[in-house]
């Protein structure tokens, strides 16, 4: 063979092996409120794996977060959980893994000992879990979970791509922009403490935003620091969509609009929101590196989607046929999201790029910073005529609801207060003695303490 041939069929090969080791692998990102799924408000259990079914049949999402989920117990003296302990499985079983392990999930918490949560599953064909960089508490748990790669180059470079995802189940209400701005903030605070900047990150779920200036947006797409910006795909790379914007009951944002897949109020049953596609609550949110693909993943321009939301729901139901019937999705996929929740899931796409030098960008990850910080009341002894309290700066704005019990169990105090700062006294009558004192959110039980009325 004469030598320029011998280097030709090897250059040959060596950029067919090349080639073959540069893979891409698209994955799929969906994020869905899932309406307390699992506390049978809207029916069994059994019939909403079904239709869980269906749509993860349909879409096959590589990561899925599920916000607003019944609380599942996550230990064996867990008093806080709704669902039934295992309910996490349960679905891996019933409605996400058909027969194949397709899915697993990242680890619980319920520190807000509230009454839905949100949980991870990620396909462990694609990825591993490493571990739970942050976690805030403020009337739900606000975590950010790290996540890597299974690059098929692995056993070879010993490098691999992590990429972390933060949840979000925001509060809910025209008079609670005040508290979705405190969540977001300290959830950003918190995020700055664990990373010099932005790694490749999702920040992801219900953030029940009406429009991009209220602060919770503010805080997560303009921030003063640029380093942990950013970035709504359909504003930005995508170019669809331009600030400001108010999308809530906008035809111009129709085929954004997540919330609501029903029309009328009661219907199918009696749980969540009704009046049609109204407003754009769920989000997913990329970080500049996605963006720009730094290191091995990158955002696939125009991928996101309102999965069934055709642009012509507003202020109609997913599957009513006026002003046109909805074809984006097969019948049954849209029956399947009519019945089991009231919110649209959105979705995006990611390209991930295969390692085949063993280099990376470092991670900007800051190891051994302390993960839960969880905003806690103090009650102000000792206890006379009033009881004192004391609050952090996250429960700023929210309604509480107090009561005091005696020893043989009568409630013997209640009261409905708004948090207006830090201290806050509650009038109360009481002789001497030892009470118990509970106090909650609409959603959770956030203090229950023993007191002493002197």
């Amino acid at each position: 063979m004469r030598k320029s041939t011998y280097f030709t069929l090897l250059f040959t090969f060596v950029l067919f092996t090349n080639n073959l080791l540069a893979q891409k692998d698209t994955v799929k990102i969906m994020a869905y409120n899932v309406l307390y799924y699992g506390n049978g408000c809207q029916g069994p259990n059994s019939a909403y794996h079904k239709y869980l079914n269906t749509i993860i049949k349909y879409v096959q999402p590589d990561i899925l977060s599920m916000e607003k989920m019944a609380s599942i117990p996550v230990g064996p003296n867990d008093k806080y959980g709704i669902a039934s302990r295992g309910f996490a499985d349960s679905i891996m079983e019933y409605a996400l893994n058909n027969n194949q392990k397709r899915y697993a999930y990242c680890p619980m918490t319920n520190e807000a000992r509230s009454d839905n949560m949100s949980v991870l599953y990620y396909n462990p064909a694609k990825f591993g879990f490493v571990s739970l960089v942050s976690s805030y508490t403020n009337i739900t748990d606000f975590n950010t979970y790290k996540l890597y790669y299974k690059d098929p180059n692995l056993a070879n470079t010993q490098d691999t791509t992590f990429l972390y995802v933060t949840l979000n189940h925001d509060k809910s209400g025209d008079d609670n922009e005040e508290v979705r701005g405190s969540q977001i903030a300290v959830e950003m605070n918190l995020i700055k403490k664990h990373f010099h900047h932005l790694p490749n990150m999702i920040n992801m779920g219900d953030f029940n935003l009406h429009n991009s200036m209220e602060a919770t947006y503010q805080t997560l797409v303009a921030p003063a620091d640029s380093n942990f910006r950013f970035y709504d795909p359909p504003f930005y790379p995508d170019m669809q969509l331009k600030y400001p914007a108010d999308w809530e009951h906008d035809i111009a944002f129709a085929k954004y609009l997540t919330t609501s897949t029903r029309e009328t109020e009661g219907v199918p049953n009696k749980c969540g929101s009704a009046g049609g596609a109204k407003n754009w609550y769920d989000h997913i949110l990329l970080s500049p590196w996605i963006m720009n693909n730094t290191n091995y993943i990158k955002y696939i321009p125009n991928s996101y989607t309102t999965l069934g939301n055709d642009g012509n729901r507003l202020g109609k139901s997913i599957n009513n046929n006026t002003p046109v019937t909805n074809i984006s999705l097969s019948p049954e996929v849209l029956d399947a999201l009519y019945n089991f929740s009231n919110k649209y899931p959105v979705i995006a796409s990611l390209e991930i790029s295969s390692n085949t030098t063993g280099k990376s960008v470092a991670d900007p990850e800051i190891n051994n910073v302390p993960i839960y910080f969880k905003e806690e009341i103090k009650v102000i002894s000792p206890i006379g005529k009033k009881i004192s309290l004391q609050f952090s700066d996250a429960l700023i704005g929210q309604d509480l609801k107090l009561e005091v019990y005696d020893a043989l169990g009568k409630q013997v105090v209640k009261e409905k207060f708004n948090v207006k700062g830090t201290t806050t006294k509650v009038k109360c009558k009481l002789d001497k003695g030892i009470y118990k004192l509970i106090i909650r959110t609409g959603h959770n039980l956030i203090l229950e303490q023993e007191i002493e009325r002197n």
